[in-house]
């Protein structure tokens, strides 16, 4: 094959990246397209062979070049265009900074509109020059995207060496992650850890309602996939917003006592990243109760804050203010930039409390909302925050177990239906508690009913809601969760209590495979060791309450006695 590509014969598809929340594009990623006109059987082989014959940089600037001029010719303001970069082009003997900002000074667009993919695939033979690179791209203010996490062996040392501003989760982890708990808690922690280091994640390969919906619960940043909309070549296919089966409408409300209060967020005015130093000091000037200042984007991004005490030496110096104001000195505004925790208002105070608790050196969290910064929770508001979320719950929580109460059960199932959510809730009784109990006495039974709060908590992810109905009775609530899964879950759950129970009966008992107590009539006879019965209400969109009501006392009625959950559906 010649040396030479016909890049002519080339076209991207653009595929669309979403807010989680409001279904707004944020980007949209440029995809390569007719690399068999070229005779290359896949995409992998077309750059397996321009990095063996030592051409990839040449024509990968003839490719982004492409991929810019088409991306222009969107009419949507403020969107971001994503560009895979393959490792090996940094090891090319051509390779060369400056020729992409040539390309966006040509059409008029700047760094920050684009966003560069590296991929864990290839190997990183040598990370410190990938750091280098990395850190260049970032000096020159591009931005970095960390591509198919999760999937090569460098992942967490490519991150830990590289600054960069989003992670993009592979779609095997995005793959059934309503049906795969280890999935979701592997998601939910890469989300949080990304968070924690000011870092934006993107759910990569998101193709059904049920995986959008643990996208969200997880609180993932941005979605990309089938279900939002297919790569096209056609921009005229790309739209501001999207709103597929209205499932960006069908927002899941935090609980009412979880709700941050907005009296408790101040509104410190914000400065433009592409403000002045001279600006900035003026800033501190006007604002002498502030001691630091959030830096936003266009966008109105926050992208972190500057400390008045990082910039005091200059700003106090007998030259400082002259400096500032001289336009040969170009001092910007990033190089004091300080990375920031921040939350969405819709994530709800316990989000915000577990965030600002991985970083102990903040002096409080700053607030988006709809991508955009609106305002700041500082450590005074937090503390009195956790203290009236703390009440709360402990005027509404079960006594022994910890876990909310009846009043938060009402909450949670009114929720569901104000809200028309598709929801799986789940009640379990105990079989011959009462027995036990008498024989054993109460404290055995507290224990009995301990053992099976924690093996609730051990299997059933945080993101749903776990709570005690009182006594021997519990509740758990699922929002967008597949039936399958919700079932193979609680059928785990019964079959590790009746296990772990038959520790709590004396050497006699557990041989016998039962115990001899007086029934409810004073009739002496023989009860079946502890085990659980659960039954599970679906109740699907446009179920009705009293529908809901009515089912509820046949259902767990029939499921009395049975070691397998017992189902149904509301329509």
């Amino acid at each position: 094959m010649s040396a030479k590509i016909d890049v002519d014969k080339l076209d991207f598809a653009f595929q669309p990246i979403v807010n989680t929340h409001t279904g707004k594009i944020f980007a949209v990623e440029a995809l390569i397209r007719n690399v068999e006109e070229l005779e290359f059987e896949s995409i992998f082989h077309f750059f397996d062979t321009l990095a063996n014959k030592k051409i990839l940089y040449k024509v990968d600037m003839l490719l982004r070049k492409k991929a810019i001029k088409k991306y222009k010719k969107i009419e949507i303001n403020n969107l971001k265009l994503f560009y895979n970069i393959d490792n090996r082009l940094f090891a090319m003997p051509d390779f060369q900074f400056g020729e992409t900002s040539k390309q966006l000074e040509k059409y008029e667009l700047s760094k920050d509109d684009i966003c560069f993919e590296i991929t864990e695939h290839s190997s990183l033979e040598d990370q410190q020059l990938i750091k280098h690179i990395v850190s260049t791209y970032k000096s020159k203010n591009y931005n970095i995207a960390l591509d198919d996490f999760g999937t090569g062996i460098s992942g967490l040392h490519l991150l830990y060496l590289s600054d960069t501003n989003f992670i993009k989760i592979d779609k095997f982890f995005i793959e059934n992650i309503h049906k795969d708990a280890k999935k979701r808690l592997f998601c939910a922690s890469i989300v949080e850890m990304a968070h924690t280091m000011g870092i934006k994640v993107i759910a990569e390969g998101v193709e059904t309602k049920e995986e959008y919906y643990v996208c969200k619960e997880i609180k993932a940043d941005y979605i990309q996939g089938y279900l939002v909309a297919r790569p096209s070549t056609n921009i005229k296919d790309i739209k501001k917003y999207y709103s597929k089966e209205n499932i960006f409408n069908k927002d899941r409300r935090v609980s009412r006592g979880n709700f941050i209060d907005k009296s408790f967020i101040d509104k410190i005015d914000p400065l433009n990243v592409n403000a002045s130093l001279h600006e900035l000091f003026v800033y501190f000037k006007e604002h002498t109760l502030n001691t630091f200042v959030p830096i936003i984007d266009d966008n109105k991004k926050i992208l972190g804050a500057i400390y008045e005490v990082d910039i005091k030496e200059i700003s106090y110096s007998q030259y400082g203010l002259s400096l500032a104001k001289n336009d040969s000195f170009k001092a910007k505004l990033k190089n004091y930039i300080k990375p920031v925790l921040e939350i969405d208002l819709s994530w709800g105070i316990d989000k915000a409390l577990e965030i600002f608790n991985m970083r102990n050196d903040a002096q409080g969290v700053f607030v988006s909302k709809d991508a955009r910064y609106y305002g700041f929770i500082n450590l005074n508001n937090l503390l009195s925050l956790s203290y009236k979320r703390n009440l709360e719950i402990a005027q509404n929580q079960n006594p022994l177990t910890k876990l909310p109460g009846n009043k938060q059960i009402e909450n949670f199932i009114s929720t569901a239906f104000k809200n028309n959510q598709h929801t799986q809730i789940v009640y379990f009784d105990f079989n011959d508690f009462k027995p036990f109990n008498d024989t054993y006495g109460f404290r055995q039974g507290d224990r009995a009913i301990l053992m099976f709060s924690e093996i609730l908590q051990k299997n059933i992810s945080s993101e749903n809601f776990i709570a005690h109905v009182g006594g021997d009775d519990f509740f758990v609530g699922f929002v967008n969760s597949n039936y399958d899964y919700v079932y193979e879950v609680i059928k785990n759950v019964q079959e590790e209590f009746r296990i772990n129970a038959t520790s709590l009966y004396n050497e006699k008992d557990i041989n016998n495979g039962y115990m001899t107590s007086k029934d409810r009539f004073g009739v002496e006879r023989e009860f079946k060791l502890l085990s659980v019965s659960s039954a599970i209400i679906e109740i699907v969109e446009n179920s009705s309450l009293q529908q809901f009501n009515l089912c509820l006392g046949s259902i767990k009625s029939a499921s009395k006695k049975s070691i397998t959950p017992l189902g149904v559906s509301i329509f």
